[in-house]
């Protein structure tokens, strides 16, 4: 049996990531995401919008929650998910979203984009890939101290 799980989005943001984390600490963001398609239909231009629930987990959660607000254009790589819960009145309620493996930023900054933002949420440098720290000059260390 063949299976293939992917998806691929471009689009702007609807709305504000809201951010949150759970009770071990890691971050979750919740991501709407508008993808606009548009057609010709007897020589009519016609436009579609559709909406998409997008769920962004760990560092790019953050750092969505960050730089980006509402018409953010962003591109979306993940896979479809499926939730099922109970409501407290005994409803069932499903949905089904992306969960982002990347978000990519599209477009370039904008005059105060990582400076004083009317939100207040923006930091002052844009955001920076992790990177571990050099070790300090003179401990290089031994290669038989290598796990491998």
């Amino acid at each position: 049996m063949v299976s293939l799980n992917r998806v691929i989005l471009a689009g702007n943001l609807t709305r504000d990531p809201e951010v949150r984390y759970t009770p071990s600490g890691n971050a979750v963001a919740d991501l709407n995401l508008a993808v606009n398609r548009v057609y010709t239909v007897n020589g009519e231009q016609k436009e579609e919008v559709c909406y998409v629930g997008v769920v962004v987990w760990g560092r790019q959660a953050e750092t969505s929650g960050e730089y980006l607000s509402k018409g953010s254009p962003v591109l979306i790589e993940g896979i479809l998910q499926y939730d099922q819960w109970e409501t407290e009145n005994g409803d069932k309620r499903s949905r089904l979203r992306v969960r982002a493996d990347r978000v990519q930023f599209l477009g370039s900054p904008k005059k105060g984009e990582y400076g004083d933002a009317p939100q207040g949420k923006r930091s002052s440098k844009p955001p920076q890939e992790d990177v571990p720290p050099a070790p300090p000059k003179g401990d290089e260390g031994d290669d038989d101290d290598l796990p491998f």
